[in-house]
C-alpha cells in the first residue's frame, strides 16, 4: 500500500469483528512506531501491547463508558507512554527550550502516526483514545514513575465503514511563504 492510500484510508473505528489480531502484526506496529524520528534520537516513546482477555478488561475499565463501548470488541489495546525529562532536555537535565516535555509528547505522536499508518497497511483498524485514567493504567501495567501515559489505541479488524469527516484544505491550515515562480515554472 502506498503512503497516500494509507493516509486516505485510515479512519477511527469504533466497531470491530470478533477476529483476533495476529501477534506478528502487533509486533510490526511497534516496529513501525520505532522508525519515527525523535528529539536527538532520544526514542522516549513506549508501547504496552495488551492482548490477553484479563488485561484487556482491566484496561477497558480505566476508560469512560463511551470509550469502553468504542473498544469493547477490539482484540488488542496499545498504551502509549513517554519517558519524561529526556526528549527536549539537555544531558544536565535542563530543558532545551520552553516546550520541555512537550517534545517527548510530540515524539510519541510521531510514533503513533507511524503505528496507525502501518495498521492501515496491514488491514487493521484503530482508534486513539485520550480520555482515560492514567494513574490506574500505570498501576495495572506497573509503568515506571518516569513515564507518562499518553493514549490508549484500540486495534482490530473493522466491522464498520464510517464516513470520513471532512478535512480542512491546506489553504486553511497552512501558511505558504513560497519563492516566486516564473510563468514557465508556476503550476
Amino acid at each position: 500500500m502506498e503512503l497516500q492510500s494509507a493516509l486516505e484510508n485510515r479512519k477511527s473505528i469504533r466497531s470491530y469483528l470478533s477476529k483476533d489480531v495476529e501477534p506478528e502484526k502487533l509486533t510490526a506496529l511497534i516496529e513501525a512506531a520505532s522508525l519515527a524520528p525523535s528529539w536527538k534520537n532520544s526514542q522516549t516513546a513506549r508501547y504496552y501491547v495488551i492482548h490477553t482477555p484479563e488485561k484487556l478488561e482491566q484496561i477497558r475499565a480505566t476508560l469512560p463508558e463511551f470509550n469502553r463501548k468504542n473498544c469493547e470488541q477490539a482484540p488488542a489495546l496499545i498504551i502509549t507512554t513517554v519517558v519524561l525529562n529526556r526528549s527536549g532536555y539537555e544531558r544536565n537535565g535542563e530543558p532545551t527550550n520552553e516546550l520541555g516535555n512537550g517534545w517527548g509528547f510530540y515524539d510519541c505522536g510521531l510514533g503513533s502516526m507511524a503505528l496507525l499508518l502501518k495498521a492501515t497497511e496491514l488491514g487493521l483498524s484503530t482508534l486513539v483514545m485520550g480520555i482515560r485514567d492514567a494513574a490506574k493504567i500505570s498501576e495495572i501495567l506497573e509503568i515506571p514513575e518516569n513515564e507518562a501515559v499518553v493514549s490508549v489505541i484500540s486495534v482490530g479488524y473493522s466491522d464498520a465503514d464510517p464516513e470520513r469527516p471532512a478535512r480542512k484544505p491546506a489553504r486553511e491550515t497552512g501558511t505558504f511563504l513560497l519563492n516566486n515562480f516564473s510563468k514557465k515554472g508556476a503550476q
